[in-house]
Order: C-alpha cells, then sequence, then structure tokens
C-alpha cells in the first residue's frame, strides 16, 4: 500500500495493518520528513490515545492528516506506533 499527498509518497509498505477500515503504516515505512507532530489528542473507547501529526509537502500543509496510538491495549497491539491517513489522504496499492 501507498500513501499520499500532495504528489509526494509519505508511506508505502505491503505489511500494512487494517482497522476499521483504515491502513495502518509500519513506523520504518514513513517519510518521516512530511510528518509533523501536532498538539492534537484524540481518545478511542477501544484503541485508546491516538496522537496526531500533520503533512507537510512542497509547501503545503494538511493538519491532522494522520494519527498513530502509541500504547493501545492489548486486543489491537498490532497497531502500536503504526500510522493512518485521513480521507484526504489518497491510501492506495502500490502497482
Amino acid at each position: 500500500m501507498r500513501a499520499e499527498w500532495n504528489g509526494a509518497v509519505i508511506a508505502e509498505s505491503d505489511r500494512t495493518v487494517v482497522v476499521e477500515g483504515n491502513h495502518y503504516f509500519p513506523p520504518d515505512s514513513l517519510r518521516s520528513e512530511h510528518l509533523v507532530p501536532s498538539a492534537m489528542l484524540s481518545v478511542c473507547y477501544w484503541k485508546g490515545v491516538a496522537r496526531y501529526r500533520s503533512i507537510e509537502v512542497g509547501g503545503g500543509r494538511l493538519g491532522r492528516a494522520a494519527w498513530c496510538y502509541r500504547r493501545p491495549p492489548p486486543w489491537v497491539r498490532r497497531i502500536k506506533e503504526h500510522v493512518a491517513f485521513g480521507p484526504r489522504v489518497t491510501v492506495r496499492p502500490v502497482r
């Protein structure tokens, strides 16, 4: 799978984990130069606290477009530190 925004590849991996229809990319698949930490947090009743990142590419910024769970509960431990993307980021299979 590949995540793209504003003409740039943000993440690419054949080891994503799908939860609730979202592909969670492993940390080593991320292009960290495009990801900027955000102060935004949210709480999911079954996945825990999500921390957000914004995406910056070519002078453009997409706020709070990615999130991860640093300490998910045991039943979703497989997404620990993995990153998922919001609907404005194109996530598609690699051809």
